[in-house]
């Protein structure tokens, strides 16, 4: 959307430099398998001086049904093995992160989860994917110019209210 194209290549990753809102932002794609993401992330960082607090990782989901969003300012790997690949790597869990949900309804234990999230959208799926990447993609620009709090409120659903209780009487 903002018309950065990720051409070049830096150690391990695929790269795109460009700028949102004023702001100069790297994109990158770790050429690595996801669950040993961690050694491109810290290597872009560490040439670019960028510090955990100013990244963001943006990653599939299997643990949030499709659609879903999750944005934290910092938190635990919570089982996903890049994000403890990334961890590991910058000795921190002190980075944003945006989780994109991928659960839809044919996803099965049973199944391998590789041959899973390689597998194109069901039918009716890809709409419900494409409306949280536009999401996504506002919570990123959110983050960048207003920071992380106003990044999650519009990335997190909000909770809804208890129902109320029926007056007795």
């Amino acid at each position: 959307e903002e018309g950065i194209r990720i051409r070049s290549r830096e150690g391990q990753s695929r790269v795109g430099r460009g700028n949102v809102a004023g702001e100069p932002i790297l994109l990158a794609l770790p050429q690595t398998y996801m669950n040993a993401s961690g050694g491109a992330v810290a290597d872009l960082c560490e040439k670019n001086e960028i510090a955990p607090a100013d990244l963001c990782v943006v990653f599939d989901e299997v643990a949030l049904p499709l659609g879903t969003l999750r944005m934290r300012a910092r938190g635990s790997a919570g089982g996903q093995r890049g994000i403890e690949s990334v961890i590991s790597s910058l000795g921190t869990s002190g980075f944003p992160r945006l989780r994109v949900g991928i659960r839809g309804a044919r996803y099965s234990r049973e199944k391998e989860l590789a041959d899973y999230v390689l597998e194109p959208f069901g039918r009716g799926e890809r709409a419900l994917f494409d409306e949280s990447v536009t999401r996504g993609v506002e919570a990123l620009r959110l983050w960048l110019t207003h920071g992380i709090e106003a990044a999650m409120r519009h990335a997190n659903p909000k909770p809804s209210s208890p129902e109320p209780e029926p007056a007795s009487g």
